[in-house]
């Protein structure tokens, strides 16, 4: 099983670096309406769930802190955020290149390898969050970030070609 994950992680992870290929600042940041995610700002906030939610379940900082991420991101909002619940205000106002959004991932990328490489099969049964019935195993929350990873990125994706298109 966790080699099934390694993989699917690592399907994310080349879809990010397709999905950023070539792309400029302003293309990162086109929105498809005044509250759609732009490319970017997709980017951005799959690999912050993933940095955060994967630190959590392996007990270790955050690469977006340990790393220094945070300040070479320079981000006009709250140094802990990842992007679950901001305001179509906040979204917009993310302005990374490309090379750093992809550095980053691969960072996280990296991060959450290792972790998948130290568990056995036992391990993805162990309860990481009792806050919800019935209570969340390591296995269920890595799916869920991985899920959502693949979301975003197709989201990503969606929007690249409508800029592509322009």
């Amino acid at each position: 099983p966790s080699e099934l994950l390694a993989d699917g992680f690592g399907r994310v992870r080349q879809e990010v670096l397709a999905v950023l290929e070539g792309l400029s600042r302003e293309q990162l940041r086109y929105r498809i309406d005044e509250e759609a995610n732009p490319i970017g700002w997709l980017v951005w906030h799959l690999t912050r769930v993933q940095d955060d939610h994967v630190a959590d379940v392996a007990d270790t900082e955050q690469s977006w802190t340990a790393g220094g991420w945070v300040d070479r991101f320079t981000l006009p909002f709250d140094r802990d955020a990842t992007g679950y619940g901001q305001e179509s205000a906040a979204v917009g106002r993310l302005d990374a290149e490309a090379s750093l959004l992809a550095a980053y991932h691969t960072t996280v990328h990296d991060a959450t390898s290792g972790f998948l490489r130290r568990l056995s099969d036992g391990d993805l049964d162990q309860v990481v969050d009792t806050r919800w019935d019935p209570p969340v195993t390591l296995g269920v929350r890595l799916i869920s970030v991985l899920a959502d990873d693949l979301q975003h990125v197709g989201q990503a994706a969606y929007v690249r070609g409508v800029v592509l298109r322009r």
